[in-house]
């Protein structure tokens, strides 16, 4: 409610002047339609319509019967009639009844009393409208709202005519264009409906809204609407993002363009354009998103506080249109507190590595990040995590975020059937990079150098902005507007995972990926993606946009080998933002001496922290990450913080050559480097010799028919954002795949159930236990 109260200011200050409620949350809005408000609610309602008076806006309230009304039923009718009396005593004096999104068929009863469905909607809502004294503001929105919704045509519509015929001429028609998402609203499409109805239409924007799609947020301006079309309407509303603090530059835009049309006098200048409405409404936003306001809008500024802004989109309640109620969807809603930059509040419990990492989040402000490698060489030296490493500056403490940022954002995040530049670069580039990567491939024939440089070129372009995608989300968690922080924070986190993901792959693509002419498949021929870069592309221009799910991100992700696992990519953000800067990289020889030195930390904390009890430094890395870095380095990634190396994932593409590679070359050299002789070597150091041996034992032939590669995964558990664990699995996974394996299998302990959760929740499922090796263990595996 104390949003709506900020969105009332935003309205009077932007030329706008009507506000219609109908949240699909106020649940005796739609499904408990026939209750009454309670004292506590009334109340509530009452301050709503009064603070909208108070600021020149004119309240609708909106009420949903259709989905169980029974037309021909007196009882209903009164209980009908009671609800809007009891919203009329509070001051409401503009209403609208909605029949959108429901069954067209009619029970029994209505059959008989009415000739047709219109004709029963039609009849209720004359009684209502004059039951209420005739309101100068009375919306019906009809069930057939959008041209293809009509059947057969707009024109030949026995609904609409009837509708036309029969509605009250003072009673207004909603219509949201020829789609429920409308790409364009022109002056030719409403001259036919117009002729239907009988009467100018009101048109219900859905550009902006953005419930159907949880992944999805519209930041775009007020575009693809026709100047003359005011003309021609009683009036146009725009249904929002859910999302309050998405709508400034829609709602900014929506008043210019108002505006614009007012004072127009056939001067260039004052005709409306998206381009300048879009920069003027950046340059005001600029200042709202730096003011110090806390999750919810709770600030010493009494006019911002907050809660959960009104939307609601008119499309279908079924699965493939969700309703606006955020919280059964993947994009969870974030709690609403206060929070640092990167710490959670004092009062949920949490363990001491937990402690110590949101510990070391705060004393990072001086330091600065990894410079994120664009090849193979370009890959910095193994460290310490306390050590520094040169490149871009941390984002840390609450700063402000730049205007060059805040275009990114939006164009990341632009409209329904339009993406901004960025993710139009963003797309062009990955597609172009996926196509042409035969160019740098590891077998390739001999390739002309200015090809290779240049795709070396636009592989470095394309790095740069995943690498400001980055930048922006560390900007976003660590600026000081919190309330903006928890409502575009699932967006930003979501296609900061997926961004990773994609430059970790153009980056391995570099002289690992196999061209055609590998006995593999090549996936690049499996997908008929490729060579797509926007949705609307692969399903049309007339498809709803709710057709390709996931916006920038879905697309990014349908590029990558592995983009129809959505297990992988859609996952709810973590509690706690975290301005930590994270890189995924393909492994370097130089990374050796770090993975070792944490696969060792790993190892002594599980054996209570007794430096004794491994006498080599190496013996522990060498058994756990040494066979695949010398045999398999093509399939190794690094994470990374600011503060070095805190993850890695190892891969086998062809786990059958490579025990046989193992046998050949590693477990030699491990014999030599471990010599028994004497009392020089440690009693445990060559209890793990052995086991190395026992490492390399086979697997049955059944398993690797279906999961010929292998993976080991590693992280420190400190790491503040667990989801960069499933970020980074996913890129050596789509590494696999590119390669052309079919599918992977991990070892796990029984006692592990934490792992077990973890890798479960990605597609991996039990296939084998105990019997696949000579010591126990749960083998997992999962098909690409």
């Amino acid at each position: 409610m104390d949003q709506r109260k900020v969105l009332f200011q935003w309205m009077q200050l932007w030329g706008l002047n009507t506000y219609l409620y109908g949240p699909k949350d106020d649940l005796k809005h739609r499904l408990l339609w026939r209750e009454v408000y309670s004292p506590e609610e009334e109340a509530q309602l009452r301050t709503l319509i009064v603070e909208a008076q108070s600021r020149g806006l004119r309240f609708v309230y909106a009420l949903s019967p259709g989905q169980d009304i029974v037309f021909s039923s007196s009882c209903d009718l009164t209980l009908l009639k009671r609800k809007l009396k009891q919203v009329s005593d509070l001051g409401c004096q503009a209403f609208a009844i909605l029949f959108d999104d429901i069954d067209h068929s009619m029970c029994q009863a209505d059959s008989e009393a009415f000739t047709s469905f219109a004709h029963a909607q039609v009849t209720v809502t004359n009684e209502i409208y004059r039951f209420l004294g005739e309101p100068p503001v009375f919306l019906f929105c009809p069930t057939e709202y959008c041209g293809s919704l009509c059947s057969p045509s707009v024109s030949k519509s026995p609904y609409l005519q009837t509708v036309g015929e029969d509605l009250l001429p003072n009673i207004t028609v909603i219509w949201t264009g020829s789609k429920v998402i409308s790409r364009k609203l022109s002056l030719d499409c409403l001259a036919e409906l117009e002729c239907v109805l009988q009467r100018p239409p009101l048109i219900w924007d859905n550009l902006h809204a953005n419930d159907y799609d949880t992944r999805r947020l519209f930041l775009g301006p007020f575009k693809g609407r026709d100047p003359q079309l005011k003309n021609h309407l009683r009036g146009l509303l725009l249904n929002p993002n859910c999302e309050f603090e998405a709508n400034y530059i829609p709602l900014h835009t929506l008043g210019s363009w108002f505006r614009a049309e007012k004072d127009y006098v056939k001067d260039e200048e004052c005709e409306y354009c998206p381009e300048r409405a879009l920069t003027a409404a950046l340059h005001d936003w600029m200042e709202e998103l730096n003011q110090p306001l806390q999750a919810g809008r709770q600030s010493t500024r009494a006019d911002h506080r907050a809660s959960v802004s009104s939307s609601r989109t008119k499309a279908s309640d079924s699965s493939d249109c969700p309703s606006t109620f955020r919280a059964t969807h993947a994009v969870a809603k974030l709690p609403v507190f206060p929070l640092n930059s990167s710490s959670p509040p004092s009062s949920p419990p949490m363990g001491k590595a937990e402690r110590e990492g949101r510990e070391g989040d705060k004393k990072r402000p001086h330091q600065s990040s990894q410079q994120l490698p664009g090849s193979r060489s370009g890959a910095p030296a193994g460290g310490g995590r306390a050590q520094r490493a040169p490149g871009r500056g941390l984002c840390g403490g609450k700063g402000l975020l730049s205007e060059a940022q805040v275009r990114l954002l939006v164009g990341l995040h632009y409209l329904p059937h339009e993406h901004g530049p960025s993710a139009q670069k963003l797309l062009q580039d990955l597609t172009w990079l996926k196509s042409n990567c035969h160019l740098v491939s590891a077998n390739s024939k001999k390739t002309q150098p200015q090809k290779v440089d240049e795709w070396r070129g636009r592989a470095s372009r394309f790095l740069s902005l995943c690498e400001d995608i980055a930048q922006l989300h560390c900007s976003v968690v660590g600026g000081a507007n919190r309330s903006v922080l928890y409502d575009l924070y699932p967006y930003v986190w979501d296609l900061r995972n997926t961004a990773l993901v994609a430059k970790a792959f153009i980056c391995w693509l570099d002289g690992r990926v196999l061209n055609d002419g590998s006995n593999l498949a090549s996936w690049r021929n499996c997908f008929h993606w490729c060579g797509k870069s926007t949705g609307a592309e692969l399903l049309g221009v007339d498809s709803e946009p709710w057709v390709f799910k996931g916006g920038v991100s879905g697309e990014v992700q349908m590029l990558l080998p592995i983009g129809s696992s959505g297990e992988l990519f859609s996952h709810p953000p973590p509690l706690f933002p975290t301005s930590r800067l994270y890189n995924i990289r393909p492994y370097h020889s130089k990374d050796k001496v770090e993975l070792y030195r944490m696969v060792r930390q790993l190892h002594l904390r599980t054996q209570g922290g007794q430096e004794s009890t491994v006498a080599h430094p190496d013996v522990i890395g060498d058994r756990c990450l040494g066979p695949c870095l010398a045999l398999s380095p093509e399939y190794s990634f690094i994470l990374e913080d600011e503060l070095g190396i805190c993850g890695c994932v190892l891969g086998i593409l062809d786990v059958r050559s490579f025990a046989k590679r193992c046998q050949a070359s590693w477990i030699p050299a491990m014999r030599d480097k471990y010599p028994p002789k004497g009392s020089s070597t440690h009693s445990n150091t060559q209890d793990l010799v052995k086991l190395m041996e026992e490492d390399q034992g086979e697997y049955p032939d059944s398993l690797l028919y279906h999961f010929p590669s292998q993976l080991r995964l590693d992280a420190l558990p400190e790491l503040v954002d667990v989801s960069v664990s499933r970020t980074l699995l996913t890129a050596l996974l789509t590494a696999l795949k590119a390669n052309g394996s079919q599918g992977v299998f991990c070892e796990v302990q029984p006692t592990d159930q934490q792992r077990l959760e973890f890798l479960t929740k990605l597609g991996f499922l039990e296939i084998l236990r105990g019997e696949a090796r000579s010591r126990e263990g749960v083998v997992l595996g999962r098909l690409l």
